[in-house]
């Protein structure tokens, strides 16, 4: 592939097209989301001036292959977050770019996969010496578990909070297992059983244009939370605004927190990303326990870059127009093919 020069550059933005028809019958309105994303980042591009379309990942992989390789892009905006709404196929699609030569934004296929399993990333980042809480990988119901209550129960391999809900948070054996079995029943696939961190809840966009280099930290607030309701981020709180737990739950970026704890985020955010070898963006979402210990809960390499989402305030917080964030990522990109 030759490349173009400068802002003659054609950048084609890859989302995956949310279908009811193919889709799993579970709630996702964080996969229709991608399409909006798709339209602000081609907003974005072509007001830096470069060419650019948006190219949809629908039923057929086969033709949403054909049809980029027939539109020739330089380089692709990979927004891809899942396949026939499964998010176990994300790294496919990366794969594929990298099969075809085609450069593009975002993780290798590599880290998508890795980070996608919650299991895999834990062993990963304890591996570096960073601190994650205690877990279990669980594929039965009656499976002994050895971890104190509370614990939060998790699908393995899922994003964007799916399958996580209030009643995912359990105090005794009779939730823990009623949650294990709807896990199971209703993804069909193995179980993270986890220690629930009492505490607090952040998360830290990482950028890494020249470096890696943490932008400013945001918080949960879980202040308004009702009564009763444990302190989580669950699907209903990031997805779902018309519900109570959405509108108690508002993110605070940058995060009211003294400068020791927001330099030990920061810390942690760049070690996680390197641990997993990312590249470009991710966001490491974190719980700090009431002695002050930091404890990644994951990895996210291919987090909502929307404008209403937390990567874009972080790039606000940290003065980094969106536009300008688009700019740094296509140039990036560019200069991986050049190397090759």
């Amino acid at each position: 592939m030759t490349l173009r020069k400068d802002r003659n550059i054609l950048v084609g933005i890859a989302y995956n097209a949310f279908d009811p028809l193919t889709a799993r019958k579970v709630d996702r309105p964080s996969e229709e989301s991608v399409q909006q994303t798709a339209k602000e980042a081609l907003t974005a591009v072509t007001e830096l001036g470069y060419s650019a379309f948006i190219i949809a990942l629908q039923k057929s992989f086969m033709n949403f292959l054909q049809r980029l390789k027939n539109l020739n892009a330089d380089v692709v905006i990979n927004l891809c977050e899942a396949f026939l709404g499964h998010p176990q196929l994300e790294a496919n699609v990366a794969a594929a770019f990298e099969l075809l030569g085609v450069p593009f934004t975002g993780n290798d296929s590599r880290t998508l996969a890795l980070c996608l399993n919650k299991w895999k990333t834990k062993a990963m980042l304890k591996s570096h010496g960073i601190l994650t809480a205690p877990a279990a990988l669980v594929d039965a119901v009656d499976q002994k578990i050895d971890l104190p209550f509370p614990l939060i129960v998790k699908p393995n391999t899922e994003d964007a909070s799916l399958g996580i809900h209030p009643e995912s948070v359990v105090r005794d054996e009779e939730a823990l297992r009623n949650q294990i079995q709807r896990v199971l029943e209703i993804f069909e696939e193995p179980v993270l059983v986890e220690a629930f961190i009492e505490g607090r809840e952040f998360n830290c966009a990482v950028l890494d244009v020249e470096k890696p280099e943490a932008l400013p930290v945001s918080e949960i607030d879980f202040t308004a939370l009702p009564e009763g309701q444990p302190p989580i981020c669950s699907y209903e709180a990031k997805w779902h605004p018309d519900d109570v737990l959405f509108q108690t739950t508002p993110p605070v970026c940058p995060a009211k927190i003294e400068d020791d704890l927001r330099a030990k985020l920061q810390d942690a955010a760049v070690k996680a990303f390197l641990a997993c070898e990312c590249r470009d963006y991710a966001r490491i979402d974190f719980r700090v326990d009431k002695r002050g210990r930091v404890f990644v809960l994951e990895v996210n390499p291919n987090p909502d870059v929307s404008l209403n989402a937390g990567y874009a305030r972080a790039l606000a917080a940290a003065g980094i127009d969106y536009k300008i964030f688009w700019k740094q990522l296509i140039e990036k990109a560019v200069g991986r093919k050049k190397k090759t």
